[in-house]
């Protein structure tokens, strides 16, 4: 999504908790000719994540487009969780959004435009067993992104959730690298194949233009047809 956002022309503030990963990003994007920066923060930290939005402000100016796009699942039963993993989960799928949410909103306002998305997931929409914490914090990340459509409508923001289903991402490296287990996702694919990175970017970049202002408080799944069945 960063890269499609580039290309498109944004000046991309890049997020994470990791300084080489920003860096190697930020490069990628640089080279091909766009503009990025990276900013080290923790999405889950109130402390880090005001002073990431302070740092935002005073090198790139006021947020335009906001993607809550940072995530984390815990594959276990529900007996098998400890709270400490419960509240880990909520605090990067659920109060992450939130706190980037309150930190970014208010320039939005005065500039009367901004557009969020919020990365949900076809776990908001259906499940599987031992997804509840991923589940759960999923289906509230899309009832945030309602109410915060509703809530921010008159100020010319729209907000909206994106839902992917099996993509090749990092997160997914362990079903991507066991055959049995890939084998398994493909077959409830209906398009047979996990989707790529770059067409999630083109979703994005689409929602963010002007072609899309009239589009707020929904949700668009990208899955080759899984929640369909």
């Amino acid at each position: 999504m960063a890269e499609s956002l580039a290309e498109a022309g944004a000046v991309v503030g890049l997020v994470a908790r990791s300084n080489d990963l920003l860096k190697e990003v930020a490069e990628g994007i640089r080279a091909k000719g766009g503009k990025a920066e990276g900013f080290v923060a923790d999405v889950s930290d109130e402390a880090s994540v005001a002073a990431m939005a302070d740092q935002v402000k005073q090198k790139l100016g006021v947020c335009d487009i906001l993607i809550n796009n940072a995530g984390m699942n815990n594959r276990k039963a529900v007996d098998e969780f400890t709270l400490a993993e419960w509240n880990e989960i909520v605090g990067v799928n659920l109060t992450g959004p939130f706190l980037m949410c309150r930190a970014f909103v208010p320039g939005m306002k005065e500039k009367k435009f901004g557009r969020i998305i919020n990365m949900t997931s076809i776990m908001s929409h259906v499940s599987l067993a031992n997804r509840t914490g991923y589940s759960a914090t999923k289906a509230g990340l899309l009832g945030m992104t309602k109410a915060l459509a509703l809530e921010l409508v008159s100020y010319g923001i729209t907000a909206n959730g994106i839902s992917p289903g099996p993509f090749e991402t990092e997160m997914n490296r362990t079903l991507l690298e066991d055959p049995e287990k890939n084998r398994q996702f493909l077959s409830r694919i209906p398009m047979g194949r996990w989707g790529k990175p770059e067409e999630i970017g083109s979703l994005a970049v689409y929602l963010c233009s002007d072609a899309a202002s009239f589009i707020t408080g929904t949700d668009i799944v990208i899955d080759g047809g899984w929640i369909a069945q």
